[in-house]
């Protein structure tokens, strides 16, 4: 299966799809002619002497210093030098690898006015998997990435460092090795490789995957915590979520329902008198379906910006140019703030439900263990989703809240998107963790209901869950089984294989929500 650059419609999952390689992308005839006659209405530009910012000029605050016609090309290769100025870690090698296919995709719809050789060396990256080393931090999201695109483009002229064949190393030697030499850039080339948002869309391109795992995720453990405390499912009623049909809230409650359907152990309380569950466990369709709204707006605005051109300045024509600000970083900046404050939201929830676990009320055993005293139980497993959720609400404050001028006043306000897509990203790691002692904690008190059995679907997800992580009589290194349980989440094995199981069964969980599908 291919993709046609700057032709077809991207979306985070085929970009994905790319950067994993089941997916090629190509350039296509149309992209071919948009590329080659952009590239020479730069240059005509050039010939006729016309000023267009960063063609001729200077950049930032140098706007109106003009360069002369045989500085062109060296102009956009010391652009890449002075603009790559990052610090801190290598960002992972998959999100170096979405930031060059979402730059080529930008690049090929034929406004940059780039040489097709410099798009045909990007992509040879992306197919050979040799993936550029980008520091983590020194972009303020508006102007472009600039500094994390920059350190992504060095090797495009012999520089800079690239993870390849499993090692980092320096891209001189990797060019030699495969018979390559350096790509010499043409007038304004340089501007548009780190003129746009690729760092931030990458980051947000995959928290969008992560975060429909994680939400999908949720609605399982939250059920599974609902059989094991002997909770109602009454108040996820369908009659009740039309009277506040936000599409979220009705997803959530619609699944909730179908996970708990012919359950034994739900049937074995109907008239046991309780008259209302805690909010972490009734409000679940409330909570969890916010999130998913949240997702939703990041989803389809991550959409928007994958097809979208985030150069400047624009070239229509060689005599109609617009310097304009489609590189400013805050449509994004602002939903992956709010998407940030969603994620650590069903965390919030997630450790409220570890809580209730561990009570003793219920017929559960006080910690979830028979002998305690000299068995500690589950109790400190609960301190580290104490934690985690914790340091989710101190990385929530909203990074596109603050602005600080650069480039001596210029560029006066920056949307600061770069740290906003990093920050989301790490409130997912948490978010995994704190779901992974969830369903620990929530197989452990499911066995203490035998023989009582739950419903087909959630019997699977803890024999599942029991594949990694035993029944436990006596205190242990819970870390060991914490670790072997978040890794089912992190790698999407355990929502992919209850999905899988649903569907054999005949059960869709989600039926009628293909939007919040990803």
């Amino acid at each position: 299966m291919t993709f046609q650059y700057g032709v077809d419609h991207l979306t985070a999952s085929i970009a994905l799809q790319i950067a994993s390689g089941k997916i090629k992308g190509v350039l296509g005839n149309a992209a071919l002619e948009k590329i080659k006659k952009s590239q020479r209405d730069v240059q005509q530009i050039v010939d006729d002497n016309r000023t267009v910012y960063g063609v001729n000029t200077g950049f930032g605050i140098l706007a109106n210093k003009p360069v002369s016609p045989e500085d062109t090309r060296l102009l956009q290769h010391k652009i890449l030098q002075s603009h790559s100025v990052g610090v801190g870690n290598a960002i992972p090698e998959e999100i170096a690898k979405l930031m060059l296919i979402t730059k080529v995709h930008a690049l090929a719809q034929g406004f940059s006015g780039v040489q097709l050789v410099t798009l045909e060396r990007i992509m040879w990256h992306i197919d050979n998997d040799v993936i550029p080393v980008v520091p983590e931090k020194g972009s303020v999201g508006a102007s472009g990435d600039l500094a994390p695109l920059s350190h992504l483009f060095l090797p495009l002229i012999g520089l800079g460092e690239v993870f390849y064949k499993g090692k980092r190393q320096n891209i001189s030697g990797v060019l030699q090795q495969n018979n390559l030499a350096s790509i010499q850039l043409g007038p304004k080339e340089g501007l548009a490789l780190i003129n746009g948002t690729q760092f931030i869309l990458a980051f947000a391109v995959k928290a969008v995957e992560r975060m429909y795992n994680c939400l999908e995720a949720a609605d399982i453990i939250g059920a599974m915590s609902l059989e094991a405390l002997t909770g109602t499912k009454a108040p996820f009623d369908e009659r009740l979520h039309q009277l506040r049909p936000y599409a979220g809230n009705r997803l959530v409650a619609q699944r909730l329902r179908l996970l708990l359907q012919h359950s034994d152990i739900m049937q074995s309380h109907m008239d046991c008198g309780r008259v209302q569950d805690p909010y972490s466990l009734r409000c679940m369709p409330q909570v969890h379906g916010a999130s998913r709204n949240s997702w939703l707006h990041l989803n389809e605005l991550t959409e928007i910006e994958l097809n979208s051109v985030t150069d400047n300045p624009i070239i229509f024509s060689a005599d109609d140019t617009i310097s304009g600000g489609n590189f400013h970083g805050q449509p994004m900046a602002l939903p992956l703030d709010y998407a940030c404050f969603a994620a650590a939201e069903v965390g919030n929830i997630s450790d409220r439900r570890c809580y209730l676990l561990l009570e003793g009320k219920w017929g559960l055993p006080m910690l979830l263990m028979k002998d305690v005293g000299l068995n500690s139980g589950f109790m400190i497993p609960q301190y580290t989703t104490a934690a985690l959720v914790t340091e989710n609400k101190t990385l929530c404050f909203p990074a596109s809240a603050d602005s600080i001028p650069t480039s001596l006043g210029q560029e006066d306000h920056v949307s600061m998107g770069s740290i906003s897509g990093r920050k989301l990203n790490q409130v997912i790691d948490n978010l995994e963790w704190i779901l992974a002692i969830e369903l620990m904690s929530a197989c452990q008190a499911i066995e203490f209901r035998r023989p009582l059995r739950s419903s087909e679907l959630l019997e699977f997800a803890h024999e599942y869950v029991r594949k990694f992580a035993g029944f436990a009589e006596e205190d242990r290194i819970f870390a060991n089984d914490i670790n072997a349980i978040r890794s089912i989440i992190h790698d999407y094995s355990f929502v992919q294989n209850v999905d899988a199981f649903a569907r054999e069964k005949g059960v869709v969980l989600g039926k009628g929500f293909e939007n919040f599908n990803f």
